[in-house]
């Protein structure tokens, strides 16, 4: 007697694809015309929204570039290192993209355009917040960044990414963002405080006696050779406090920089040991302190007139590629996409449905699973019940 075992699996266990067929079949016009009215609605629904209109600038930022000023820089050393320490930012387009969306500009923006009422916010930060989600603003591999904005009207939109490009320039204008612009704005600060220390100088040697008339006579020039050499030694110690902030100590170049400053500081203690010309020690003193501040503010100005010449040729001009327009269409909403995904996602919820209903009544006809699935219900209705 052959006996085949695979007759003995239970039928009701098999998937059958004309039982799948049959499920279509029963609720084929669920199925199809449910979707369609769910996209036809959907599609009714898209006209009722609000249009959006989306304004597009793109500009293009600075480039920082090695000037002729920045090279001498590194052969004068001195001075020449604690400016170029604040220099060298890698990708700057990604610094303007930030700059674009400060806080600073975004406040600009909400008073400029009266925002808080546009967006009906009681709260400034709130308003921030809407304003970044209707602005994007990309840095593209091209070094050009583009500022798109999304507004109901768009006349508004066209004008708000021009304000972008308006308020970037402005700030611009008042921080020191490219190489040229940190070492005018760093020698500005030193030539500042030189220049009133300069004055306390000329004050005090005033008061022994001796006019600056005077000393330009003096054919001995007392102390000049001591005040180079201070001002060298000052010199030497901002360029190793800024060498500090990217080299180790370890380094070379820094290790060079220690010892040139220790010989320099040998040769002014040498010098200031010795006697003072002319029996007039405080005239000398006042002398060479007057003599030290000049040196240092003259190396000042050069440094200072360099990084000017180099900013007004790096241009820190924000140039604008193509400016916003009023946009002519809308960006939002998509009506056809929302017809198309309202009538996917509903037929896929329909077919859940249809699949599950039928397993419901294949449960109602096994006596056991129908125990279980009214112990179930009566389970939620005890919960459920007020």
């Amino acid at each position: 007697m052959n006996e085949n075992p695979l007759h003995d699996l239970p039928e009701e266990d098999e998937i059958n694809l004309l039982d799948i067929l049959q499920v279509f079949a029963e609720n084929a016009r669920l199925l199809i015309f449910g979707p369609l009215i769910a996209g036809l609605g959907a599609l009714g629904l898209a006209f009722l929204i609000t249009p959006t209109f989306t304004a597009t600038t793109r500009i293009m930022t600075p480039q920082q570039q090695q000037s002729g000023a920045a090279m001498a820089l590194a052969q004068l050393g001195a001075l020449a290192g604690a400016a170029g320490a604040v220099a060298g930012i890698k990708n700057p387009a990604d610094m303007y993209v930030a700059l674009i969306e400060s806080r600073t500009i975004a406040d600009r923006m909400l008073d400029r355009f009266k925002l808080m009422q546009v967006y009906d916010t009681e709260y400034r930060e709130d308003a921030r917040k809407n304003l970044a989600e209707n602005a994007k603003i990309t840095a593209g591999k091209d070094g050009l960044i583009t500022i798109e904005v999304d507004d109901h009207d768009p006349k508004r939109a066209a004008a708000m990414a021009n304000a972008y490009v308006e308020e970037l320039s402005a700030l611009n204008g008042r921080l020191a963002l490219t190489e040229a612009q940190q070492r005018r704005l760093f020698f500005e600060k030193e030539m500042a405080k030189t220049k009133k220390n300069l004055v306390r100088a000329e004050v005090a040697l005033g008061g022994v006696g001796v006019s600056e008339t005077l000393l330009k006579f003096n054919p001995d020039a007392l102390g000049e050779g001591l005040a180079t050499l201070k001002a060298q030694v000052v010199a030497k110690e901002v360029q190793l406090s800024s060498m500090r902030g990217y080299l180790t100590e370890n380094s070379p170049d820094f290790r060079q920089a220690q010892q040139e400053l220790a010989a320099l500081r040998a040769q002014l203690a040498k010098a200031a040991h010795n006697p003072p010309a002319g029996g007039n020690a405080e005239y000398t003193n006042r002398y060479r302190d007057f003599k030290y501040h000049e040196v240092l503010f003259e190396q000042l100005a050069k440094q200072y007139e360099l990084a000017r010449i180099d900013e007004s040729r790096e241009g820190t001009v924000i140039q604008v590629v193509d400016v916003a327009e009023p946009p002519e269409r809308k960006s939002k909403p998509k009506k056809a996409l929302i017809a198309i995904l309202a009538t996917l996602a509903s037929g896929f919820v329909l077919v859940l449905f249809v699949f599950f209903r039928r397993s419901l009544q294949n449960v109602d006809q096994d006596p056991e699973l129908a125990a279980k699935l009214a112990a179930v219900r009566a389970g939620f209705g005890r919960v459920l019940k007020p």
